[in-house]
């Protein structure tokens, strides 16, 4: 039987079960750059250039492996326009018998798929992507029955899974199951911070540059200074870069940010994880190692390791036991239009303009920022989840909607009411002081909340606070935001919320 194998752009590995059984002499490996899948959002021209180039050249290593392909270039006048128009033509061409793929990662194309048997005429067979630690109905079974779901709970159920950082008695390595405590150092310039891990552009990752910045011009970000790995071997040196020199330092100071510093401390190996030219389990291996080998401390490894083992598999599996209606979550309900220079990064604000500009050059910012500056600020101000949902799945490299989703809407958003996280991640300006060394070079003062120029932080924070108390009074979590909030004088409480309302009358501005 002579198959159609359609692989996408983020399952860039032979280990994908959609090439399980296949046979080179007969079936046929179908990728295609088309439009529907580069334009339905505003993808970051350095995503594009990554997933493009990461393709061509996994397309040409499986033809040098013997494998039959067809690749479609990116041309805003192909006929095949979408995977489904390009996978008909195949079957016409071809006479192929069957189709056969592994789960995509996004709601809205495993719709599209799951309805492609009946449009295509052949049968469509769907297989579960085993790139996870766990599939869909191991993470539904330790759900049931929950009334909250906790990551740590889950985690520790994979570390066990696994036996990542576990002794031979079943017992955490170092005692403790988390080293979070110890993972919030300030950053004041020593140890230096290493060079980012670089690839220099081949001529096939050439060409792609050269066709993103002429058919995706109007996209955000910017194609210049590329620099990531393409293939899975240059990915598996960014992993030892990582490991050597980085990762050392990478516990203590993984929620620190830098006005001078892009990169810091972390691994930027999440674009590589996403699109399948890094297996998780090796890149955790590898980190497990190193602590073994006494080359990085134990809350450095285990606070990796828990990013990839606890909460990417954590919101994987909220995402495809909750959707579609997920993405409609809107609990506390938000109404205000995304400011406009989440586009630009124009705004006074250091701590944002940094973190935009870094997303804007690097399509990378680390999840501090993500968190508590740009997603803390569209917490505070009341953005509309499925605006900034969509300005996360469009800025940066590793965002795929069953990742970025639960990530954005549920922790930053809080706008599933408490389902994935049991706070609001809501901080006024001290937090990014103490994290950070930003606030010296803004042009709002921290220490200030009421005055025209005091930190937009300080009084949104509380306007958060004040407006969502029957959403939050009765939180264990946040009694005491609460009573501070009670016990100060009317009049300091009330110049809070009117710096708050102008701020927010003048978002655009700030």
């Amino acid at each position: 039987m002579a198959n159609l194998i359609l692989i996408l752009g983020d399952q860039l590995t032979t280990d994908i079960s959609a090439l399980e059984d296949a046979d080179p002499k007969t079936d046929r490996i179908v990728m295609a750059e088309v439009h529907d899948e580069a334009s339905y959002t505003n993808h970051h021209k350095k995503k594009l250039v990554l997933l493009f180039s990461g393709m061509r050249h996994f397309a040409q290593q499986l033809k040098t492996d013997g494998w039959q392909v067809h690749y479609q270039r990116y041309h805003p006048e192909n006929p095949g326009q979408s995977l489904e128009a390009v996978l008909a033509q195949q079957i016409k061409d071809h006479g192929s018998e069957r189709v056969i793929t592994t789960e995509c990662g996004e709601w809205r194309l495993h719709e599209q798929v799951s309805q492609w048997q009946e449009s295509l005429g052949v049968p469509v067979e769907i297989r579960p992507d085993s790139r996870f630690f766990a599939t869909k109905q191991e993470f539904a079974a330790w759900a049931e029955g929950r009334k909250q779901l906790r990551m740590e709970f889950f985690y520790r159920e994979m570390r066990r899974k696994t036996g990542l950082l576990m002794t031979s008695d079943g017992q955490p390595e170092g005692g403790e199951w988390n080293y979070d405590a110890d993972n919030r150092r300030k950053w004041t310039g020593k140890p230096a911070a290493p060079a980012p891990f670089r690839i220099a552009p081949d001529a096939i990752t050439g060409e792609v540059i050269e066709m993103v910045d002429t058919h995706f011009k109007d996209h955000f970000g910017t194609t210049e200074d590329f620099h990531f790995a393409v293939t899975a071997e240059d990915a598996g040196q960014a992993l030892a870069h990582f490991i050597d020199f980085a990762l050392p330092c990478f516990g203590d100071f993984q929620d620190a940010m830098s006005d001078d510093e892009d990169w810091l401390f972390h691994s930027i190996l999440s674009p590589y994880i996403n699109c399948g030219l890094l297996d998780p389990l090796t890149v955790c291996e590898a980190a497990a190692r190193a602590w073994y080998a006494g080359q990085a401390p134990i809350n450095a490894v285990e606070g990796f390791i828990r990013q990839i083992l606890g909460w990417r598999e954590f919101v994987r599996g909220i995402y495809w036991m909750t959707m579609p209606g997920y993405a409609r979550e809107n609990r506390l309900g938000n109404t205000r239009d995304l400011p406009w220079f989440y586009w630009t990064g124009d705004t006074r604000m250091r701590c944002m303009h940094k973190a935009i500009d870094a997303t804007r050059r690097n399509a990378y910012a680390h999840h501090i920022q993500r968190l508590m500056v740009t997603g803390n600020f569209a917490l505070l101000a009341g953005v509309r989840p499925e605006e900034i949902c969509d300005w996360y799945l469009a800025v940066y490299a590793d965002a795929y909607d069953w990742v970025e989703l639960p990530n954005v809407l549920g922790m930053v958003m809080h706008a599933d009411g408490g389902y994935l996280g049991s706070k609001p991640y809501a901080a006024s300006g001290k937090y990014i002081q103490r994290q950070s060394d930003h606030c010296k070079n803004c042009h709002y003062n921290v220490n200030k909340s009421t005055e025209d120029d005091a930190c937009p932080f300080n009084s949104l924070y509380w306007h958060f606070i004040d407006r969502h108390r029957d959403d939050f009074a009765n939180n264990p979590r946040m009694g005491m935001m609460y009573r501070n909030w009670d016990r100060q004088k009317p009049e300091r409480r009330a110049a809070l919320l009117a710096r708050a309302n102008d701020l927010l009358d003048h978002l655009d501005t700030i």
